[in-house]
């Protein structure tokens, strides 16, 4: 569907033209951009014509797809204004803001929950599937230098009149207390074991947005001191970046950059200066995924500045471990190697009674040692990734379900780059029993990943049954 505007679109032929993006190419990228989100389009090159020519506007999705599509040629968000399409129906910014404001902050914190419920309920992604393909890393300049420059707010006293039995304003404003922030910081806890043992997608994972809108919004919106507000606002971004990660498993790139942007915010505002860095050390991980491996190591690198002299051992080395798969994803051995060593120098520092934050929990030697291993495949050095891979899938599945998946189909790599197709497909096997025990998207990319490796030897039975395995897998809706 399409509504017509008045005269040519001489925005978006300008911008096209800029990004040397053809009519052909366009429609070919929305309609790529699409499929990532379950969307069927059918654009092609007269479509894109008709935008440009007649001014006319395509509905639904389709509008911020294109702008999506362009930003990604240009390397940087594209609003709807500058493409001539701002009167198509509306796609918020929001979550994207580092307001410098407390009581701002605060606004765009729960504006994002809010909007989040809404999506779900609209079915079929929501407002999430409007923005399909909006990540855009450019987004993280801005919070990672404010939170650098100022880790931390001089004060989050809030007052707000609140009636005797209960919440006096639209707000619905309560006092809050200790127990209040217990009971969120006891969900962040459940929910970190759920996504280790079941993946982002899994439904109970799914309820982290809901105790957002739900559980912290109105308390963020309430009365608290200044050592509550810090309280509050620590357990509410440990979970706001627990939403983020696990939008960030299930494949929702932009929902889980607003997530992870506002848990920033939220952590500059509980002067948790370890915990922001565990944020950005997340915006590195996601921004390395995506390809952007130089912002993956600015961002875990303003993690590591800022928390020198702050931070545990373990938390300094879990973020060199980030950086050094920033710096493989790069190609950098060199540098990936030293910050490998620098990582592994810090855990071993580490000691039994050290106040490490609860949510870093899941960080041992064994991890160390998994991500190391995706370093040297990254790398294209198997047998360094055999011998840390060994160590990895050393240790007990049942906690960590997910993380055994993905060491599996990355030891499955290493055997296959060093000639060993055997071990390579009954590692892979094994993933793929794995993968279908949990719900997640990065878990069945890794699986999509090695399987794209073996065609090479499509004809062998071993990769033929192996395949066969994984077609429940690839064919399961995202």
């Amino acid at each position: 569907m399409s509504r017509e505007q008045r005269g040519p679109n001489e925005k978006l032929g300008t911008v096209l033209a800029l990004a040397g993006i053809s009519n052909a190419g366009l429609a070919r990228r929305v309609n790529d951009l699409g499929a990532q989100r379950g969307l069927t389009l059918r654009y092609d090159k007269t479509s894109v014509a008709r935008w440009v020519s007649k001014g006319m506007v395509p509905q639904g999705a389709a509008p911020h797809l294109i702008a999506a599509a362009i930003g990604q040629k240009l390397g940087r968000p594209v609003p709807l204004h500058e493409i001539g399409l701002a009167d198509a129906d509306p796609a918020p910014e929001v979550g994207l803001a580092f307001p410098r404001d407390i009581g701002e902050a605060v606004r765009s914190a729960t504006e994002l929950y809010r909007l989040d419920l809404a999506g779900r309920r609209a079915g079929g992604g929501g407002i999430w599937q409007s923005l399909a393909g909006s990540f855009a890393v450019s987004a993280y300049a801005t919070p990672a230098s404010r939170w650098l420059i100022t880790p931390a707010d001089s004060s989050v006293e809030r007052s707000v009149a609140a009636a005797p039995d209960g919440p006096a304003d639209e707000g619905g404003a309560v006092r809050v207390g200790h127990s209040d922030v217990a009971k969120l910081r006891e969900a962040a806890e459940d929910a970190r074991r759920w996504d280790s043992k079941y993946g982002g997608g899994d439904w109970r994972s799914s309820m982290v947005p809901e105790c957002l809108r739900v559980d912290a919004a109105p308390l963020l919106l309430g009365s608290y001191s200044d050592e509550v507000g810090r309280a509050l606002f620590g357990a509410t971004a440990e979970l706001t970046r627990l939403a983020g990660w696990m939008a960030f498993d299930t494949g929702q790139q932009e929902a889980a950059q607003r997530y992870y942007i506002q848990a920033l915010r939220l952590a500059r505002a509980a002067a948790d200066v370890p915990l922001g860095g565990y944020v950005l050390a997340s915006m590195s991980l996601q921004a390395t995924y995506r390809g952007f491996a130089d912002e993956g190591v600015d961002l875990a690198q303003a993690a590591l500045e800022r928390n020198r002299g702050l931070a545990t051992a373990r938390t300094m080395s879990f973020f060199r471990l980030v950086e050094a798969r920033a710096h493989a994803k790069a190609g950098d051995a060199a540098a990936a190697g030293a910050a490998l060593r620098a990582a592994e120098g810090w855990l071993e520092r580490s000691r039994e009674g050290d106040p490490d934050p609860s949510w870093l929990g899941f960080y041992s030697y064994d991890r160390f040692c998994a991500d190391a291993a995706e370093c040297y495949r990254d790398l294209k050095a198997p047998r360094q990734v055999r011998r840390f891979t060994e160590q990895a899938l050393s240790r007990p599945t049942e906690e960590y379900v997910r993380s055994h998946g993905l060491r599996l189909v990355v030891s499955a790599v290493a055997e296959l780059e060093s000639g060993n197709l055997d071990a390579a497909c009954a590692a892979g096997t094994r993933a793929v029993e794995v993968a279908g025990r949990i719900s997640s998207a990065r878990t069945t990319e890794y699986v999509r990943d090695l399987l794209h490796r073996l065609e090479p030897y499509g004809d062998e039975p071993r990769v033929a049954e192996l395949r066969e395995r994984a077609r429940p897998l690839l064919m399961a809706p995202a």
